[in-house]
């Protein structure tokens, strides 16, 4: 009869212990681990802004990405004219070049575009032209944009006897037609350069630009961040230059950047009237004017500068157009 106390016949199981205990944890972590790894970990949409679904936006619009080649290309050739040519485009020869046609196999050469009535190279001129109608543009777009948004902030977000009295400088100087005064202001220039114009054209184009701030800022000042930021003691330059300006600009933007093509056009006009740019400075408006004299006899004199001052106001149009409608919920 065997004994009740040999347990030697029996198979030992494992004590409810220490052991069993950690064989369990092990098991409960790996089971958490593969609840917590996913095979196809599902990525986070990234945080959507106005300024990142407009760049989305202009970045599937054609007429942006024609508009943004023909600028940067424009700015290189105003900044690196000799990239370009290596033609004087002061040097006269009237004994070889009067009014020479155009030879389209002298690519990038003296010749390409023809000469003009002084023996000069068309082709040179058009490059180096650009430098003044660019500089011209961009400066006083900035020149307007600062000036006219500052005005335009103050004058919104304090409202009142500041706003009345704001308001009704800027439609003072609203009522001065922009090419009139600047034949008034350039007449009083002994020498008018590319910053005289600049001077001229931006004391009497900020008004639309703070007119445009003025509204975008009586709107955004009403939001509940701009009241809770009152609320919690934020000081006046933090709530406008931190909160309220970001909110307000996008239509600054787009004005500005079509206003940019106009001021272009407006400095060639100015020179073409002869109250601009003069010489020694290389324009387009310059070239257009000298143009006319033999606009029978050698049409292409006044085409070539003609077609760059276009090509490029168009180019801003452009931009500016594609611009508005991206950062327009309603156009889109």
């Amino acid at each position: 009869m065997p004994d009740i106390h040999d347990e030697s016949g029996f198979e030992r199981h494992p004590k409810p212990g220490l052991d069993h205990l950690d064989y369990a944890g092990e098991q409960g972590r790996a089971v958490e681990e593969e609840t917590l790894i996913e095979p196809d970990p599902v990525k986070r949409e990234e945080a959507r802004s106005l300024w990142g679904d407009a760049w989305r936006d202009l970045r599937r619009r054609p007429i942006f990405l024609v508009s943004a080649v023909l600028i940067v290309l424009l700015v290189i050739v105003s900044i690196f004219p000799g990239l370009f040519t290596d033609t004087n485009p002061r040097a006269a020869d009237l004994v070889n070049n009067y009014l020479k046609r155009p030879d389209w196999t002298d690519f990038f050469g003296g010749g390409w575009f023809g000469y003009d009535g002084q023996g000069r190279s068309i082709y040179a001129r058009v490059v180096y032209g650009a430098r003044a109608s660019i500089t011209v543009g961009i400066c006083v777009t900035a020149a307007v944009t600062i000036l006219g948004g500052l005005t335009g902030m103050v004058a919104g977000y304090f409202g009142g006897a500041v706003d009345a009295v704001i308001s009704r400088i800027i439609d003072i100087f609203f009522g001065i037609p922009l090419l009139l005064g600047a034949l008034v202001l350039l007449g009083a220039f002994s020498a008018r350069t590319v910053w005289s114009v600049v001077i001229a054209l931006a004391v009497l184009g900020w008004t639309q630009i703070a007119r445009v701030m003025r509204g975008a800022v009586l709107t955004v000042k009403q939001a509940d961040y701009v009241v809770a930021g009152k609320a919690l003691g934020a000081g006046t330059g933090r709530l406008m230059f931190r909160h309220i300006l970001p909110n307000a600009i996008a239509p600054v933007i787009v004005v500005a950047t079509i206003a940019l093509g106009g001021y272009i056009a407006t400095e060639a006009t100015l020179s073409f009237l002869g109250i601009g740019l003069q010489d020694p400075t290389i324009s387009w408006g310059i070239d257009i004017s000298s143009a006319q004299k033999v606009i029978r006899t050698a049409p292409f004199v006044l085409f070539f500068p003609a077609a760059a001052l276009s090509i490029t106001v168009l180019a801003f149009i452009m931009l500016g157009d594609a611009v508005r409608d991206a950062l327009d919920p309603k156009l889109r």
